[in-house]
This record gives structure tokens, C-alpha cells and sequence, in this order.
């Protein structure tokens, strides 16, 4: 069923929800009645089947699942995606991100207008080659606390990022699920915007799901451009910096020690430069 939340609109959406639809009807869990709402649906990726449903008084497929199923599910995803990685924090991210994984869920939905607004883009441009990350994030996007990291003093991070970010604690201190000096969740940040270079102690990953988007290491070194799916891994108080690209950038990240620990900003003299910066 998992295709079936995939975001309209997304390329090959369409052919996803009506293959998912027939695993369906094959097992006797939804009528021939629906199965053509779904067959009609998937010749254009925008069409949303959701309204022919409603029209013949039956409840979205996707919305079968309860809140719990949906986020869980999005952990399943996330740890199958992340094993596909390789390099350094990969294994000790995924590591505790097992060992907590079957811990206690507690949604607490809060949206979050970065997110209402981006959000759709990156999973698009995600889902070309990752419909089931796509589909999972997309599910259970309602279901997680968005806010943005506030840490920072404005003066120093600049209000287009501090207005232009959001992220979601997925497993972690004060996350849906929770676990001890470690946090594991989504982050999202609006097209073009300049994360300013920063360090923390934290040992942190990286996994952008969307690209591509530029990268320095400390003030004064040179921007690397890194495509989708490229994971960073920065040891603690290692200097970093994200220029986002034409797409939104939304990545999974995991912090895998001192979480409580805030981040902090490392002024740097070419930031005006690197705002007015666009990739691509």
C-alpha cells in the first residue's frame, strides 16, 4: 500500500498508486470500483484520485493506516535508505537508530509553513529515484512536530534562514520516538537560501535526498557542489556550510552525541555574496 501516498504530481505517481491498488484487489481488500478510480487516475501524475473516491463514498486507501503504521513506516524507509549509503557515520547512525527504533510512538502534529510550502517540491524531485522514501515522507509529514532551529541568534544566522528552515525530531530527546543523546529527523530548507557556516559539537551525518546543493568546510574554502544522495559527516565542531540549490534542500541528518549541545555561527566576510549565489 505504501504507493499510494505517493504526492500526486510526482513523476510515475499515477502508475505507483494503480500498481499498489491492484496488490490490493488481488488479495481481496478493495472493490473493482475502486480499482478503476485508481486505473482512470494513473494515465496523468497530477490527477488526484482522492476526489473520485470521496464521490463513491469511499475512504482514501491511505488513510487506512493508522498514524503509528505511517510513521513507523517512515523509519522502515529511512533505515532502508540509509543502508544503501556508504562512508563515515553511516553504520553508527543506523546503529542507534535500531536500538531505539521500537520504542514508544508519540505524535504531536504541528505544521509549519516552510514546510506547507516546499515540502511537495523536494519530494517530486525525491521520488524520480525513491518512490517509497517519497511516499513515506510524504505520509507521515502530518503526523510530525515540524518547527525550525531557532538556536542560533538572528543578527548572526540572518532572518531568510531563520524564516526558511523546518525539521522534524523523528527519533531522539523530545522526538516521536524517544531515545538518549541522539536525535535522527528530517530537515528542510527553501530554495537558494544560505545556511551560514557553523560548527557544533555533535557529531553529525548528512543525508541530502535532494540536490544539487554547495558545501564548504570553513571560511575561506573553496564551495564543493555535491549532488543528491552524497552523505556529509561532519566530526564535532568541524566547520560547515549549505548553499541550497534550484530545489528545496531536504535531507535526513542524524546526531549521534552531544545533542543538547546548541550550534554556533562562525562569522565569515562573503556571506552577501553567497546569498546572491544560485546554483545551476
Amino acid at each position: 500500500m505504501s504507493n499510494l501516498s505517493l504526492p500526486v504530481g510526482a513523476k510515475g505517481s499515477g502508475r505507483a498508486r494503480y500498481a499498489a491498488a491492484m496488490d490490493l484487489y488481488q488479495v481481496g481488500q478493495i472493490s473493482p470500483q475502486v480499482l478503476e478510480i485508481y486505473r482512470i487516475a494513473s494515465a496523468l501524475d497530477g490527477q488526484d484520485p482522492e476526489p473520485m473516491l470521496a464521490e463513491i463514498g469511499e475512504v482514501s486507501l491511505a488513510e487506512q493506516a493508522s498514524g503509528e503504521e505511517i510513521f513507523r513506516r517512515l523509519i522502515e524507509e529511512s533505515d532502508r535508505y540509509l543502508a544503501t549509503l556508504t562512508g563515515p557515520g553511516v553504520a553508527e547512525v543506523r546503529a542507534r537508530l535500531n536500538l531505539w527504533r521500537g520504542g514508544p510512538v508519540t505524535l504531536r502534529p504541528c505544521g509549519n509553513a516552510v514546510i506547507a510550502a516546499h515540502l511537495g517540491d523536494a519530494l517530486a524531485a525525491l521520488a524520480v529515484t525513491h518512490l517509497a522514501l517519497a511516499q513515506a515522507i510524504a505520509a507521515a509529514a502530518p503526523y510530525l512536530t515540524w518547527h525550525p532551529y531557532d538556536s542560533y541568534p538572528i543578527a548572526e544566522i540572518g532572518a531568510a534562514f531563520a524564516d526558511g528552515q523546518a525539521y522534524a525530531s523523528l527519533i531522539g530527546e523530545d522526538a516521536t520516538i524517544p531515545a538518549k543523546d541522539y536525535d535522527l529527523g528530517i530537515f528542510l530548507i527553501a530554495p537558494h537560501l544560505l545556511y551560514r557556516d557553523h560548527h557544533h559539537a555533535a557529531p553529525e551525518l548528512y543525508a541530502p535526498l535532494t540536490g544539487p546543493h554547495g558545501w564548504r568546510f570553513g571560511p575561506g574554502t573553496p564551495l564543493i557542489v555535491k549532488p543528491a544522495h552524497m552523505p556529509v559527516w561532519n566530526d564535532p565542531h568541524r566547520p560547515h556550510m549549505t548553499k541550497v540549490g534550484a530545489v528545496p534542500f531536504l535531507a535526513l541528518f542524524g546526531w549521534t552525541a552531544d545533542v543538547r549541545q546548541a550550534a554556533v555561527v562562525i562569522p565569515a566576510g562573503d556571506w552577501a555574496e553567497l546569498e546572491a549565489l544560485r546554483l545551476g
